[in-house]
């Protein structure tokens, strides 16, 4: 009942994140959704309809959406229209999905032909660009466009592993840049310099969600993600804390002074594979337990109690790459952004977790 009542608690003293369609909502909504199906609670559905309500009119069109800026992060509290117009049949959601697809066929890409993940960000690969865009445009692609360009995501996602994977460590960088231009990245790979462990979380998540709304039909495609996803799995496991479980800021530097296990992330990978073994992605023999102990561990160490009210701390608040030289991609730098409690980034994927772990009992 603990996690319930801080749940329920957290969205009903929620406030919009932005003033904007924003991502970090997109969490929240997309965390009221799992719990909803979970739980049947009518009051996820409603939080959700009252909140895309304010936003969305009866021609589709999104208020307070920055679609000049071309940010895939704008994308990700779109995939609640999905589910809206399931429940719904309410074709202002319909028409709404239009409304972000417009973008997404816009979008810049680099010459190997992924989405930049932000004008801002020219030539630049992101792995939280893919969980906020990619599972939308699978979804997409499967509901209403005949699965016609299922082979432009997967090839986004090949080159991914082909660019930003690395094979020693088993992991993936935060961030390739094309153009070798940023002062953040490698001037012979492009790369980012350090493993951040909320990359990884979108990168899972990203991959997971894009399995579960596509075809098993179109199956060298579903094989493709599967073994990438089960890959990735395998790969941030080598570096779980022994003893609480969870997951350092920066994955595989626990040796350093300041690094911490961090909320957010870790919550993302319990959810990542907790739901890849619902799907029969994963051996639920092998995996169910490991993921069980990572939500166990966030609930035990991360939900506090703060002035007599629940608060889940150990959050990092906010990182990325440039464009100036103060986000340089250093194991310093990401170690230096604020530690917060609350903030969506953390409770919507400990929801989405704490979801599927109902789901699975």
């Amino acid at each position: 009942m603990q996690v319930m009542n801080y749940i329920k608690e957290y969205l009903s003293n929620y406030h919009n994140y932005k003033e904007y369609w924003n991502y970090e909502d997109g969490c929240i909504l997309i965390g009221c959704k799992q719990m909803y199906e979970a739980t049947k609670d009518e009051f996820y559905k409603k939080f959700i309809t009252d909140y895309v309500d304010s936003f969305v009119t009866e021609d589709g069109t999104i208020v307070n959406y920055e679609k000049d800026k071309n940010s895939l992060d704008s994308m990700n509290a779109g995939k609640i229209f999905f589910f809206l117009y399931k429940e719904t049949k309410e074709d202002k959601y319909y028409r709404a999905i239009e409304y972000i697809m417009k973008q997404l066929r816009s979008q810049p890409r680099t010459e190997s032909g992924n989405f930049w993940h932000k004008k801002i960000y020219p030539n630049q690969i992101w792995l939280d660009g893919l969980y906020m865009a990619l599972p939308f445009y699978m979804e997409y692609e499967t509901v209403f466009n005949k699965k016609e360009n299922y082979s432009d995501i997967i090839k986004q996602y090949t080159n991914v592993r082909k660019y930003i994977f690395d094979d020693k460590k088993q992991l993936y960088y935060h961030a390739y840049d094309e153009s070798r231009s940023q002062e953040w990245a490698d001037k012979e790979t492009g790369l980012s310099k350090s493993f951040w462990l909320r990359s990884m979380g979108w990168y899972l998540m990203s991959l997971i969600d894009t399995i579960d709304v596509m075809s098993i039909e179109i199956f060298e495609a579903f094989k493709t993600l599967e073994g990438l996803f089960k890959e990735a799995v395998k790969g941030i496991l080598q570096y779980q804390d022994k003893d609480n479980k969870m997951f350092y800021q920066i994955i595989d530097r626990s040796d350093v002074e300041g690094n911490y296990t961090e909320t957010s992330g870790s919550s993302m990978i319990a959810y990542a594979i907790l739901k890849g073994c619902r799907l029969g992605v994963l051996s639920e023999e092998k995996y169910k337990k490991r993921a069980e102990e990572i939500l166990a561990s966030v609930i035990a160490n991360k939900l506090a109690t703060k002035d007599g009210t629940s608060v889940l701390t150990d959050i990092c608040l906010s990182a990325g790459l440039g464009p100036d030289n103060q986000r340089d991609g250093s194991t310093e730098y990401y170690l230096s952004e604020e530690v917060t409690v609350d903030d969506p980034k953390g409770v919507g994927p400990f929801m989405m977790a704490y979801a599927l772990s109902l789901m699975t009992k």
